[in-house]
């Protein structure tokens, strides 16, 4: 899987005009300016007249285009000092006292979950929290790829970490392949595009073929004290947030696909009571 041009073009040196970025904003949705306009409730007339500098957009108008065109909360800050007007939505650290409420909703989830694993992690799959049930899947993994930041994805892909116990290699690293790249699709993320050229580097080999026809999801399967675990996951992120750290936040939780997994699971969080 090749990157495309719109995330090799986001690795330039991000155009300061305001056009520009609407511009590169609007090819990367794949709309023309008459999509645009016409969604966002404005002439394309007048829309052409501020990509090209002819015509300065007001606030409201500014922030109009980002929504219409999900730019992300951090990106829309951009454009509006790219416009001249000040960022719109704050971003405080998870610890901050603002965040309390949020901080709690996350804590209560991972705990919540138990005895299945659960984690939370920032925009750059930098691990933030986890509960008590990941730990024990983790365990033998060499502590230098477990310092801080605990990227999730590295320690996927790497062949001296959970590759190396993944049964579907192939399917999982695939799987998380795709995610990253419609990651770097939708936000144009320079760090992201780069951890996604990174990972391709990695020996992961090729899928072997389409999943069978009774699979509902891709699963994650790993090998754990001499047998296999079955997992799927979801993700979930907080809704309708107006914080840009809280908007880059996402909770991952697993399942057991299986009876035996769901045994073990039960097994090990009794061991650590």
């Amino acid at each position: 899987m090749n990157a495309p041009a719109s995330m090799a073009r986001a690795e330039r040196v991000q155009p300061l005009h305001i056009g520009d970025h609407l511009r590169e904003w609007r090819q990367r949705r794949r709309l023309s300016q008459l999509d645009l306009a016409v969604d966002a409730e404005i002439s394309a007339r007048h829309l052409s007249f501020v990509e090209t500098g002819r015509a300065a957009p007001s606030r409201e108008m500014v922030l109009r285009l980002a929504e219409r065109l999900d730019v992300p909360l951090r990106e829309r800050n951009v454009l509006l000092v790219a416009a001249g007007y000040a960022p719109a939505f704050p971003q405080r650290p998870l610890e901050d006292p603002a965040l309390k409420s949020a901080r709690q909703a996350i804590d209560l989830v991972l705990k919540a979950h138990e005895p299945n694993p659960a984690l939370a992690y920032d925009r750059h799959w930098n691990l933030i929290s986890a509960n008590r049930m990941v730990a024990p899947l983790l365990d033998g993994i060499p502590q230098w790829l477990l310092g801080q930041p605990l990227n999730i994805l590295r320690l996927a892909f790497h062949p001296e970490a959970l590759a190396a116990r993944t049964v579907n290699l192939a399917e999982w690293c695939g799987h998380l392949l795709e995610r990253l790249h419609r990651q770097c699709e939708a936000t144009a993320d320079p760090e992201l595009i780069k951890l996604y050229q990174d990972l391709k580097s990695y020996p992961i080999p090729a899928r072997s073929g389409p999943l069978l026809p009774d699979n509902v999801a891709i699963p994650f399967k790993m090998r754990h004290n001499g047998e296999v675990l079955s997992f799927f996951s979801t993700t979930m992120v907080f809704g309708t947030p107006v914080d840009v750290t809280l908007s880059e936040l996402a909770l991952e939780t697993f399942f057991p696909a299986d009876d035996l997994t769901a045994e073990r699971l039960r097994q090990m969080a009794a061991s650590l009571t």
